[in-house]
């Protein structure tokens, strides 16, 4: 979550600070870029989701809710032409990209030379008219998190009220449901780019429990692991074993092993609860995002990579 209202893009690598997106008026709780990254998401307190072009900077579109928005999601290929989005509205709202009234552009016309600026909101398509609700009435809470699978047609939400739902978006019906213990803190898709069309595990931190799910086949629990702690965050490593998490209590990362739940690691440096934390799309790193204000990255691999040697 960005406080102060300005997400900024970097370097996956490195770290490095690449640009920053201007023009939210609230603070970003969410951002998600497409699977080319061409383009970036955004959902933020100032009741807007926006579209960025991660080139230059510029927000495409920005798209107007009724309250808070808190998650985003492209569906997983490149040029998406479809957002969902969702929020305190208790709403999952689909917005079609390629129908933006009056718009020049598409969220991909842009010039891969040019290098990422300080964006501005001001040349932006602000539209409501292209949007459709999922399950109107389904949600009684705020949905937190979004994620569009490896099929197209399947989206997960995971909300206040404890439920993660798989949703068909043929029937616009949940297809499967499942009740976690605790309030969720994180529901990620962690997949890699080395294994061809991997739909990879659904991992979910929420109270005491971490859940993984197959990616695959909604509502099939691969495993379940209990903590003595809340859990803040978790992201998972199928190909290497291996799990982290983030808990509400300390400002440790820990590492698992995803067979034996054996504890392997335990990173410090934080000085803040561990919100958010996420694998790279080839596995070899991880990232924690902290209430303290930094993002760190750490080596899970025994090979050279990177900065680090």
């Amino acid at each position: 979550m960005a406080s102060d209202n300005n997400p900024m893009l970097r370097d996956g690598m490195t770290g490095d600070w690449i640009g920053t997106f201007l023009g939210h008026k609230g603070a970003v709780w969410q951002a998600r870029l497409s699977t080319d990254a061409k383009i970036a998401a955004t959902a933020a307190a100032d009741f807007s989701a926006k579209v960025w072009d991660t080139h230059t900077g510029q927000c495409l579109y920005t798209l107007q809710h009724a309250h808070i928005v808190r998650s985003v999601a492209f569906p997983m290929q490149d040029n998406p032409q479809v957002l969902a989005t969702g929020g305190m509205e208790k709403r999952l709202r689909i917005f079609d990209l390629s129908r933006s009234e009056g718009s020049s552009s598409s969220p991909t016309s842009t010039n891969s030379s040019s290098p990422a600026l300080n964006g501005s909101g001001s040349n932006t398509n602000s539209f409501n008219s292209t949007s459709f609700e999922i399950g109107p009435g389904v949600h009684e809470g705020t949905v937190k998190s979004i994620i569009w699978n490896q099929d197209y047609n399947i989206i997960t939400t995971a909300c206040d009220d404890r439920k993660i739902r798989w949703w068909d978006l043929r029937s616009q019906n949940p297809c499967m449901e499942y009740t976690v213990d605790g309030l969720i803190g994180s529901c990620e898709l962690n997949t890699l780019s080395t294994v061809n069309n991997d739909p990879g595990i659904l991992s979910i931190a929420a109270g005491k429990s971490a859940y993984f799910f197959d990616g695959a086949a909604p509502g099939r629990l691969l495993k379940k692991v209990e903590f003595n702690y809340e859990l803040a965050s978790v992201a998972v490593n199928n190909q290497a074993s291996r799990f982290v998490t983030g808990a509400t209590g300390d400002t440790w990362a820990r590492v698992y092993d995803l067979n034996t739940d054996e504890e392997l690691e335990v990173q410090k440096g934080h000085h803040g609860p561990i919100w958010s934390v996420s694998y790279s799309p080839d596995g070899k790193l991880y990232g924690t995002g902290s209430e303290d204000g930094t993002i760190k990255l750490w080596k899970a691999c025994k090979e050279s990579y990177g900065l680090w040697r």
